[in-house]
């Protein structure tokens, strides 16, 4: 039966099996292949039973390991076996959520998966992130751009993007530690205010603040975006935290988003999401060992959130295959440090945290994963109304409602 199983699957490539006595069983043939070199006998039959959980928890037991091309070529494989990326069961692993309870992230609970997953060690992020520590999707712009260089271009584009003057106000929600805050305060001369429920990161970032000499500036919190009342802002930005809000709290989210800015206000919402339509699930590894209470969004699931709090859609970007380079990078960072947080934190945490960041990378590089930009403004002509602006070297300049009324020569203006 297991034989069968694996022969209806493998339909393009090739894919070994190596036992522990040593005997080795083939399916398919040609490229890509893989091997799966079995350690403990039984590990097949919990593969098959329950594969969206099992696979990674093999692999964290030690149950098995992979062969020549690591796992990054048992999950190209798999894909390339995989009719529907988004309905097998490697995609339900990695890239969907958990039942809509689960999701319900009160202020309490958001704290709580926060902290689990940010607060795990505050050197290992140090060691695999480049070295502003940013801990998102980075702006490849070159074959050759090195990941520092695309964290600081992704930065830059979203600064372009907020349209900020000197002077103006700017909230991050989730604002990590604290490298886009500090790089929108000293690039652009704007006031900043950084959100995070994380220790570590707060303490981080205001320390940075402080070296830098911009703690006047920059002012970090550990608040929940949800407790901030009294206060407007000329520009909302939030990176990589969307994620985390669960969709009973979507309205709640661009409400929020909606009351915070000043007329005119700008917004950037920068997040991963679901190049298709939502996939519903109950469980997965993901959401139990690396980000609880999270879940990947489809458009459609964020659009008519946006619309019901009256904010306007001025631009949608979406990135493709960035976030897989991104996780490759972190990756081989972290292998190269990978001794030193095996007698940290022990070799099951490592075996967990190398199939979380290669699972990733694979399923944004095979996969539908991508990461959407969303620009939302108050007003319709709160940002220009071309993409010139991005690219030109010169600051962006507000399209003015005035100057849409001017006739065009020889027309009407509608």
């Amino acid at each position: 039966m297991k034989r069968q199983i694996f022969e209806r699957f493998i339909k393009n490539g090739c894919l070994t099996l190596t036992h522990p006595s040593g005997k080795r069983e083939t399916f398919g043939s040609g490229e890509p292949s893989a091997e799966v070199i079995i350690e403990r006998e039984g590990v097949i039959r919990r593969l098959i039973v329950d594969p969206e959980m099992a696979f990674g928890e093999a692999y964290m037991d030690g149950d098995w390991r992979p062969g020549p091309g690591g796992l990054l070529a048992i999950f190209r494989l798999y894909f390339a076996n995989a009719e529907s990326a988004s309905a097998t069961w490697l995609y339900r692993l990695i890239g969907t959520g958990i039942q809509h309870f689960r999701e319900a992230n009160s202020k309490l609970s958001a704290q709580h998966n926060i902290q689990k997953h940010y607060d795990i060690d505050s050197e290992l992020f140090r060691e695999f992130l480049d070295p502003d520590m940013q801990y998102s999707c980075g702006y490849f712009q070159h074959d050759d751009t090195s990941l520092a260089d695309a964290q600081r271009a992704k930065c830059a584009h979203i600064g372009r993007k907020l349209c900020l003057s000197p002077g103006e106000r700017v909230l991050d929600i989730g604002c990590g530690w604290g490298g886009l805050a500090l790089y929108l305060a000293e690039t652009y001369d704007v006031e900043v205010v950084g959100l995070t429920l994380a220790d570590d990161q707060f303490q981080m970032a205001r320390e940075r603040a402080e070296n830098e000499g911009v703690a006047g500036k920059v002012t970090f919190y550990k608040e929940d975006y949800r407790g901030l009342e009294g206060d407007a802002f000329d520009a909302v930005v939030s990176v990589g935290m969307f994620e985390h809000v669960g969709r009973p709290q979507y309205q709640t989210f661009f409400d929020q988003v909606r009351h915070l800015l000043k007329p005119g206000g700008r917004s950037l919402i920068h997040t991963i999401g679901r190049n298709g339509p939502p996939t519903p699930m109950n469980r997965n590894w993901i959401t139990k060992y690396i980000f609880p209470g999270g879940y990947i969004p489809s458009l459609s699931e964020i659009t008519p959130c946006i619309e019901n709090a009256g904010l306007g859609t001025a631009d949608i970007e979406v990135l493709r295959r960035h976030y897989a380079r991104t996780l490759s990078c972190w990756n081989a960072n972290f292998q190269d440090r990978r001794d030193v947080f095996a007698d940290r934190l022990g070799e099951r945490f490592c075996k967990m945290w190398e199939f979380y960041l290669q699972s990733c990378e694979a399923v944004f590089r095979w996969g539908d994963l991508v990461v959407f930009q969303i620009q939302l403004s108050r007003e319709n002509d709160a940002v220009p109304v071309t993409r010139d602006y991005l690219y030109d070297d010169a600051a962006p300049r507000p399209y003015l409602a005035e100057a849409a009324m001017t006739p065009l020569e020889g027309g009407d203006p509608n």
